[in-house]
């Protein structure tokens, strides 16, 4: 009997993201709160008698990757890499269930691969150092190492510096997405474009401005210190697609929000409520009046459910 190993890929929310700086070398620096839903992706994998690796995708946005060539896929490039480090002599029969948004601002090919790295550890039972795996997920994308751990952490430099937070508590929240891709790049140029000759950029924000200690009990009180807080790319995101003012409006209006807001680069947002009753209230008005966007009620992730039976759930309508 075929074993067939399954790992959730959740969707990552930037609760605050500051732009703080920018290297030489191009990239910025970031300070972000991040955290993880319990809707996501899932990957899952089999093992082949030969080296090959396969990939299928399936789910309500696989047909949004059809038309890709599926070695570009982050996928298959993580599994690539990891048969490679791991000096592996096996294949693996790889299937990507795509239920996130594509290039949606809440991590969809990061946490996908970051998947990929765990599933076939454990399929080829690799025993990777914890340090030389980050770097292969760094090696992927800058929202690769925070994805792999899937946890609430602080996320500085360029994705690659992962401070360890307490836990936040089980909050409600909507994701809407307004069905348009942005690419991450142009957000960024987007900020700068009106810079100065020497391409100077905007105004940084200072780091370190969160508390690392402060344990939240409720809602209420997280989005209460969120407030002191933003996303540095909701302006220039917004300029290049509007819909995404259009969205947070939406969300903010629903009865019991507390606080609503862009994630990563956009364009989906998310809104945390005080109640789940609130919050699938809030998805099918938002759902029934803009059918056309993407809508999802789901929690914040934590210690005390992040079983994998929760991912691709939501709540009852």
């Amino acid at each position: 009997m075929t074993s067939i190993f399954i790992e959730p890929a959740p969707a990552k929310l930037n609760l605050f993201l500051h732009v703080t700086g920018k290297r030489d070398d191009g990239y910025h620096l970031l300070d972000s709160l991040v955290c993880f839903a319990e809707y996501g992706d899932v990957v899952s994998a089999t093992r082949r008698d030969d080296t090959a690796i396969t990939l299928a995708i399936s789910g309500p946005m696989a047909g949004n990757l059809s038309d890709g060539n599926p070695d570009d896929n982050l996928v298959m490039r993580a599994a690539r890499l990891l048969q490679t480090e791991g000096k592996v002599s096996q294949g693996a029969d790889l299937t990507l269930e795509k239920n996130l948004p594509v290039a949606s601002g809440i991590g969809g090919g990061s946490a996908d691969a970051a998947a990929t790295l765990r599933v076939l550890c454990k399929l080829w039972q690799l025993d990777i150092p914890t340090d030389r795996l980050a770097a292969l997920a760094l090696s992927l994308g800058a929202d690769v190492p925070v994805c792999l751990g899937a946890k609430t952490v602080l996320m500085q430099g360029i994705g690659d510096e992962l401070i360890d937070l307490p836990e936040l508590p089980n909050l409600s929240l909507v994701l809407v997405n307004p069905g348009c891709a942005v690419a991450t790049a142009d957000v960024f140029h987007a900020r700068v474009h009106d810079d100065d000759d020497n391409g100077n950029g905007r105004d940084f924000t200072d780091s370190d401005l969160w508390d690392r200690t402060v344990h939240f009990n409720s809602g209420a009180s997280l989005a209460a210190a969120l407030q002191d807080c933003r996303n540095d790319l909701t302006l220039p995101a917004s300029g290049i697609l509007p819909e995404i003012c259009d969205v947070l409006q939406a969300l903010a209006r629903e009865e019991g929000c507390l606080l609503a807001r862009m994630s990563g680069s956009g364009a989906t947002c998310f809104a945390i409520y005080d109640t789940d009753d609130q919050a699938t209230n809030a998805a099918n008005m938002i759902a029934t009046e803009q059918p056309d966007w993407w809508v999802q009620p789901t929690r914040i992730q934590s210690h005390d459910n992040r079983a994998l039976s929760q991912i691709g759930a939501s709540f009852p309508a």
